[in-house]
Order: C-alpha cells, then structure tokens, then sequence
C-alpha cells in the first residue's frame, strides 16, 4: 500500500460515544438511512473498553464535538481507558433517555442497537435514532481539522536527551532509536506511519 494516510481525507467529525456507564471519542459515525427515526453506524475498536459497553448496553448516545472542545474531553475520552479510570467523573454530563451525554458539545443522538458487524478490527454497531438534540450551532469539530490543529488538544512532553516516536493520532510516545516496522501503538491501535519522530536536546 502506498499511503494510506488519504483516510485522514474522508469527511468524518469527532464525537463521544457513551454508554450507562463509559464512553470514548469515535470518529466513524454515518447516517445510513432516512426516515423519522434513521439508522445511524458507529465503529468502535474491538479494545476498547467502550467497545464491550455498548454490547452489553444495546444503547448509546454520540455528543457532537465543536471545534472549541475542552482538551480535557480529548484527553479523558481519547487517552485513557474506562477500565482504569471513572471518565464521568470531572466531566459535565446532563442524562438523557437514562444516557449521559456531554454538556460540552454541539448536542446528542441517541440510539438503540439493531445489529453490529465484526470488521476485524473494530464492531460496526447500527443504532436506530430514538432521541436527538442541537444544543449550539458552532462550527462542527472534524476529523481533519483535529489532526492539522491536534497540539492544542493534545498535551505531551517528551524526555530530553531520548528519541521519542510520538502517535500523532493520540499523543502516545515511545522511546527508542528505531520503532520497529511491526509496531502498533497500545494506545490507539494505529500502525509505524502515524508516527513522528521527536529528538529534544
């Protein structure tokens, strides 16, 4: 494969999927039918946390995301795992339809699963939307715009004197001379490409 980074082009925003009791940021999220209450699809990764959530939920609501997004929602639901941490816990949530969704977003949907589909790496859930809501009309946070302008959500420091490999998905870095060509991030599950190369002084 040449390059695959042209996925970075595919128009995509930035959401919070939630469940009763966690949640993570997704960004393939597609409106796949019409109607007063249409199917919408979510792809979760398999690892993630969220992932097993929403199999046991049958339910989940997606936030929105604007472009002027705390970073710390980036973080909390982007960087860290629900099976360590309560990611509810410093966030501000309102309840809807029994769901927690964020304050700070453009507004919600909520769905109730009707099927789901094992990509291989990820579980492509289809949800029938039951309950929505605008809360502002901003500029939408997409999946683009995140990645020209991810260092003012994202917050990393890397070690002086050391290489560092930064993911430039999520932040994560890993020390070393070479990363090997085999390497996916633990983080994030991306692959070598989506990796920078940092040397501090």
């Amino acid at each position: 494969m040449k390059n695959k980074k042209i996925t970075r082009k595919i128009s995509q925003g930035v959401y919070v999927l939630t469940t009763s009791s966690g949640g993570c940021v997704v960004d393939a999220v597609s409106q796949v039918s019409a109607g007063d209450n249409p199917y919408i699809s979510v792809a979760v990764m398999k690892s993630n946390y969220t992932c097993e959530l929403v199999k046991k939920n049958k339910k989940f609501a997606l936030s929105v995301l604007g472009r002027d997004v705390s970073g710390n929602i980036i973080d909390t639901f982007g960087l860290k795992s629900g099976r360590d941490i309560d990611k509810f816990q410093n966030v501000d949530l309102l309840r809807e339809d029994d769901l927690p969704v964020l304050k700070d977003s453009l507004g919600y949907m909520i769905c109730e699963v009707i099927d789901q589909i094992d990509t291989g790496s990820h579980i492509l859930y289809i949800g029938k939307l039951v309950e929505a809501d605008v809360f502002k009309d901003t500029e939408v946070l997409t999946y683009q715009y995140y990645q020209e302008h991810k260092d003012e959500y994202i917050r990393f420091e890397t070690m002086k004197g050391k290489i560092a490999w930064v993911c430039t998905m999520c932040g994560y870095v890993y020390y070393g001379e070479i990363l090997p060509d085999d390497f996916i991030c633990s983080r994030c599950g991306v692959g070598k490409e989506y990796f920078e190369k940092r040397e501090d002084a």
